[in-house]
């Protein structure tokens, strides 16, 4: 197991965090905001890189997420799809699924690549 970013920055001081179950399996947990998804966005590719040719990430432990979260898992996406990895989120928010109905990628983000 092998933790892969720690992010600060958030209110309350909360961390995201993204760890490596196993080369298939992934754990996003904390808050993905603005102030983390840098890091974030850096630690999920690595997963991916490291991934033989799929990966499933756990989103049961997110905490709070706006819409630079969503973007980090819509780009984390886009790169597994280049990159010919199948990708697919678990457990995902409701908060979450409700900022991705919004902008209409709802469909995107329970289907995977």
């Amino acid at each position: 197991m092998t933790s892969l970013g720690n992010s600060t920055g958030s209110a309350g001081g909360e961390n995201f965090q993204f760890t490596v179950r196993s080369p298939e399996r992934g754990e996003a947990a904390g808050p993905l905001v603005f102030a983390t998804a840098r890091r974030a966005r850096a630690a999920g590719l690595a997963a991916l890189r490291a991934a033989r040719s799929a990966l499933v990430i756990d989103c049961a432990a997110l905490g709070p997420t706006d819409s630079a979260g969503l973007a980090v898992l819509l780009d984390w996406l886009a790169e597994a799809r280049q990159a010919g990895c199948h990708l697919r989120f678990e457990h995902l928010p409701e908060d979450l699924l409700r900022l991705a109905h919004i902008s209409a990628v709802d469909g995107l983000l329970q289907q995977g690549v």
